[in-house]
């Protein structure tokens, strides 16, 4: 990827005024060299004790202070779209575990309707690909797809750093980053992904459980997880609550979209109609739910998972029975078992974390 520097000079400003005697005098503005750097310092990133090891090379973008609260700075700034108003944050909100409750779609510059649900962000480094269609390979790259998209933020590297580079405050804060303090499109990327590397999701009444912290399961919440494991597992694996593969669930085709998924990327008619197999994680408070937004509730996923998966000619064989019926076999009582098992994947102590809040 092409890196955009720009070289900021800063020109000696003379301005006069007039003391008590009425003889003028000459002030001089502060010169760059004058710059006191900020103490930067390497922050902690942590693999949870029931988490496999992260896939994000840590060592070649190691997050520190001073790059965090870039970063953070960066996610929640309108500059990084052409109209100075959608962030990242715009449609990836922490109180709903970075999604976006009111829009079924991702809404971008000048009322612009995307065609996919914002995914939730958190436990990034652990991921292989990003974005339902797995269009993203690196999360250092992931962001250049909102950015650049028309429909989303509808801007450009170049534009981007024009306009940082005519801010102060991100002038300083680049300098107290980066070792060259360079504003280019790498350090962008870099310390946005400094910011998303730190949000990692691993405290919720499940995590304490399997880790032995004090907290047991409800009787509900146990036979939801015995039926989870029997009947979800497969494709929610592991501690991620997701296999990171690509299927197709049985949806039926919304006409308004006509998304074809994860054919998009790769162009093989076997991937029509593929999306990722999102995680559980936080999943109370991050609908609506499928690809694009149309289900409203947990149970009305269950719902569909047992009555509604339609034929396809890319159907996961993991919906089909042996007796060739559809779906997944579901009670009323093993779904809300379901739901009230779900609800232990809450982490209410990284949604309310102030460390990633934007005030």
């Amino acid at each position: 990827m092409k890196n955009f520097w720009f070289i900021s000079i800063f020109a000696l400003c003379l301005a006069c005024s007039s003391d008590s005697s009425g003889e003028e005098t000459i002030t001089e503005t502060p010169q760059d060299d004058e710059y006191i750097p900020v103490p930067d310092s390497n922050l902690n990133f942590q693999v949870p004790s029931n988490f496999p090891d992260a896939t994000y090379d840590i060592s070649n973008n190691q997050p520190t202070q001073n790059g965090f609260e870039l970063g953070k700075k960066l996610f929640y700034d309108g500059k990084l779209a052409s109209d100075n108003v959608v962030s990242c944050g715009f449609c990836h909100i922490q109180d709903f575990a970075f999604t976006h409750h009111t829009h079924i779609v991702s809404h971008g510059v000048d009322g612009a309707l995307g065609t996919r649900n914002a995914q939730p962000l958190f436990n990034l480094a652990f991921l292989d690909e990003f974005t339902w269609d797995g269009a993203a390979q690196h999360l250092d790259t992931q962001p250049i797809i909102p950015i650049t998209t028309d429909v989303e933020m509808n801007s450009s590297f170049n534009e981007i750093i024009s306009k940082l580079s005519e801010d102060q405050t991100y002038q300083n804060m680049f300098k107290d980053a980066f070792d060259n303090g360079e504003i280019s499109s790498e350090n962008i990327l870099k310390a946005l992904s400094q910011f998303m590397v730190m949000m990692v999701s691993s405290n919720s009444k499940y995590d304490q459980v399997v880790r032995n912290e004090g907290s047991v399961f409800t009787e509900a919440e146990e036979a939801g997880l015995a039926i989870f494991e029997q009947k979800c597992a497969s494709c929610h694996a592991g501690p991620l609550f997701t296999d990171q593969s690509f299927r197709n669930n049985g949806l039926p085709i919304d006409a308004q979209y006509n998304d074809i998924g994860r054919k998009r990327v790769t162009g093989l008619d076997e991937d029509l109609r593929k999306f990722r197999v999102p995680t559980l994680r936080n999943i109370e408070v991050t609908f609506p739910y499928m690809h694009d937004g149309r289900f409203q509730t947990l149970t009305d996923v269950l719902d569909h998972y047992s009555d509604g998966v339609q034929e396809d000619v890319t159907l996961d064989p993991v919906f089909v029975q042996e007796n060739g019926s559809r779906g997944i076999p579901l009670s009323n009582l093993e779904k809300d078992q379901l739901v009230a098992f779900l609800k232990t994947l809450t982490d209410n102590s990284f949604i309310f974390d102030d460390r990633f809040s934007e005030f």
